[in-house]
């Protein structure tokens, strides 16, 4: 879940060239509390993290943002694989609390989530996309729901609307009190990434190597800047000058749509070359044929402890689609916040405090 492209004007009529140039060449569990005898304790609690958290105070949450997300998506297809992608970065990073949401303070020496260097290609449409999505949500239930549950409703939303499946998601999301740009880069894959480092990162957030496979299909839709597969091109050591493990028609693609130098840095390449626009699991089934976008892509296919799990997930659809939503209910749980003394519940997504 690497980078992922902004989606500027510019950067779309560059993305349609070189898509053309790829087709032609290529052709839980819920804790109950027993009281018993004991005395009631009379200090209020918060209530559980589940699906139906928002039932009596905001019923009708889910259908509040799933009209901003179909609208958006109609508008601006690129939002979903950008909003998956804003989920994931901002669950790695101090858990999923919204955290990523906060803006930097004018004049601030201290720069926000958003601002770290491994953010910055991050599309604006998702950020715009969560601020419309809670600026309705408080219009029909002011200071209820948390700009964290708006984010990982929306991510669902927008892997369903692109082909993926519907799961339902937990809520009960406190947002969170911190969020620094310094915490960013020891959070987050690198497209140097070894699979050694990648296992360890996720184990640390207590996801376990079938959820890297899994949780990497994401890259199924949306698109990487050239910058990122620079080393995956033209980085690399042998005597007759051939890239290993890279399709050749997808390597001369490559090479022409991000040249080694002079090239524009707004171009942007899709991950997935054969469905770019379709949530499936044709992902896997590219990096059985040595047409993995990043290294860290078709690492799952050449290392020998997921190379069995990539295979199965090509040959059943329906398989990654479950397994997907079990990684992402996973993901999606990581670090949550509950109640004011660890957490937020913002009016404006990007301000602490508002």
């Amino acid at each position: 879940m690497s980078s992922s492209s902004s989606s500027s004007s510019t950067q779309k009529s560059f993305f349609t060239y070189t898509f053309l140039v790829i087709t032609v060449i290529l052709g839980n569990i819920n804790i109950s509390h027993c009281l018993g005898n004991k005395p009631v304790n009379t200090t209020r609690q918060p209530r559980q993290f589940s699906v139906d958290y928002y039932a009596k105070s905001c019923a009708q949450v889910e259908k509040l943002v799933g009209s901003v997300t179909t609208q958006q998506f109609k508008d601006a297809p690129v939002t979903a694989p950008a909003t998956i992608r804003l989920f994931f970065h901002d669950c790695f990073v101090g858990g999923c609390d919204g955290s990523i949401l906060i803006a930097t303070k004018q004049g601030s020496k201290e720069m926000a989530e958003k601002d770290a260097v491994e953010n910055k290609d991050l599309a604006a449409e998702a950020f715009e996309g969560i601020n419309k999505a809670k600026a309705l949500v408080e219009s029909k239930c002011p200071g209820v729901v948390s700009c964290a549950d708006i984010l990982a409703i929306s991510a669902r939303n927008f892997v369903h609307l692109a082909g993926g499946p519907y799961y339902e998601v937990k809520k009960g999301r406190w947002d969170g009190k911190i969020s620094r740009a310094t915490r960013v880069s020891a959070n987050l894959p690198r497209t140097n990434s070894t699979m050694d480092d990648l296992v360890k990162l996720f184990k640390s957030k207590g996801l376990m190597l079938n959820d890297l496979v899994v949780l990497s299909g994401a890259h199924t839709i949306g698109f990487s800047h050239c910058e990122y597969i620079m080393n995956r091109v033209y980085d690399y050591k042998s005597t007759d000058d051939s890239a290993p493990n890279i399709d050749p028609r997808l390597l001369k693609a490559l090479t022409m749509s991000c040249p080694h130098h002079g090239g524009n840095a707004d171009i942007v390449v899709p991950f997935d070359v054969t469905t770019p626009f379709t949530f499936d699991n044709a992902y896997y089934g590219n990096l059985e044929k040595n047409m993995g976008l990043l290294l860290t892509d078709q690492d799952l296919f050449l290392d020998p402890r997921t190379k069995p799990m990539v295979q199965a997930l090509s040959k059943d659809n329906q398989r990654f689609f479950q397994a997907f939503s079990d990684a992402m209910e996973k993901m999606g749980s990581i670090g949550v916040k509950r109640g004011r003394k660890h957490g937020e519940k913002r009016k404006d997504c990007t301000l602490h405090g508002s």
